[in-house]
């Protein structure tokens, strides 16, 4: 395993966040200690203007004491005697600074959550990242995917199949989409899920084939409550499978669209485009949908009470969701496949490595056109999770 560090500054202004090293904390508390000890003192500006032998006297020891500050300060960054080649698991990897500043807890105080990726899109790079995480879902266990629009860069069976069938009689699930298309009905949407290949690898269960339950958002400022699918209560543990991509509302799509939108019946779909207002959901506050998506997100993530863990895939990167019958054909390389079990950090790792490729052009205006780093604002200002990650690479 080893560490994959990104630049100080990122790339086309990249919105990520770095969290503080050690050593900077280190010698900030240093430079603390020694100005109230003695740059504060009520006698220091009489010593240094004083007329006087004692006034030389004054000035050499400020100046020694200036000396010894900037030799702890040299020490204190090369304190940590971990170099970037040989990481340790207290010390794997930092991202980029953000823009705006961190809400919560800072990364001063606490660990942010890692992001695991690997490189190898594949079947078996998809599981070893999934085991990465170290995670032990146990019961009933939902695996949640976009079905995808016939014609769409939905996840294809050959790539997750072999994940799938590693847990113990798992359950694919989804939810009828609100725009029409072939995923409307539930007939219909089972039809789709067997011609891509879903129902060979496990059951697939419509969840709002019954209607929908209601789940109470806490901290939103959209959303009361949040409308999925009747089945959500039959599943103790969700594994997130997200074809990470763009999106012709939202801007982009990942973890934070497949929890919210994906788990929310058809009911549920409007009450979140709408920002819970109701209405069209075609001419809904633009805000208001982006912020109700986290807001709906953190419901789930809520009633689950950790039970849950979050895979993107970053292959065909079209700026068109899965929800697209006819997406735009990518114009970006593939990246690779990433874990989480902090949906916010996961997806703006994704966001991250768009804004720092060189042909991430398209995809980066798809995402700014719609404002959809707002999501991820104000996901983390909710505490739906942290815009501040380490990035760890299993290659």
């Amino acid at each position: 395993m080893s560490t994959f560090f990104l630049p100080l500054y990122p790339p086309r202004g990249a919105p990520g966040r770095a969290a503080e090293t050690h050593q900077a904390r280190y010698a900030f508390e240093v430079w603390q200690i020694i100005k109230h000890k003695y740059f504060t003192c009520p006698r220091f500006r009489d010593i240094i203007s004083a007329p006087s032998a004692k006034g030389m006297n004054g000035v050499k020891k400020v100046l020694c004491i200036l000396l010894a500050c900037a030799a702890a300060l040299t020490l204190a960054a090369c304190g940590d005697t971990t170099s970037a080649s040989t990481p340790t698991p207290e010390n794997e990897a930092v991202t980029t600074p953000s823009a705006t500043p961190t809400s919560g807890a800072s990364a001063a105080t606490e660990r942010p959550p890692v992001v695991y990726m690997t490189t190898d899109i594949s079947a078996d790079g998809l599981v070893a990242v999934y085991e990465a995480l170290g995670a032990e879902p146990s019961g009933r266990i939902a695996v949640k995917l976009s079905t995808g629009e016939p014609g769409s860069n939905c996840l294809r069976p050959e790539l997750i199949g072999e994940l799938v069938q590693n847990f113990d009689e798992p359950t694919i699930v989804e939810c009828n989409t609100a725009y029409g298309g072939s995923r409307a009905n539930t007939a219909m949407h089972y039809q789709v899920a067997e011609d891509h290949g879903y129902t060979d690898l496990a059951d697939v269960d419509i969840m709002d084939e019954d209607g929908s339950m209601a789940l109470h958002v806490t901290g939103g400022t959209n959303l009361t409550e949040n409308y999925v699918g009747a089945h959500f209560a039959d599943y103790d543990y969700f594994v997130v499978l997200s074809h990470f991509k763009g999106h012709a509302m939202a801007g982009y799509g990942g973890a934070i669209k497949n929890i919210s939108i994906g788990i929310a019946s058809a009911e549920g779909k409007t009450h979140i485009h709408t920002g819970g207002q109701g209405g069209s959901m075609w001419s809904a506050d633009q805000d208001a949908f982006l912020e109700s998506m986290a807001e709906a997100g953190k419901s789930v993530v809520d009633a689950l009470d950790g039970n849950i863990l979050y895979v993107n895939v970053m292959n065909r990167l079209s700026v068109d969701c899965d929800c697209d019958s006819s997406p735009a054909e990518p114009d970006m390389h593939d990246i690779g496949i990433l874990a989480s079990f902090d949906p916010v950090a996961l997806d703006q790792a994704c966001i991250d490595l768009v804004y720092a490729a060189e042909d991430g052009e398209s995809l980066v205006n798809r995402i700014e056109s719609r404002n959809g780093l707002h999501t991820l604002e104000h996901a983390e200002a909710i505490g739906l999770g942290s815009r501040t990650y380490e990035l760890v690479s299993i290659d």
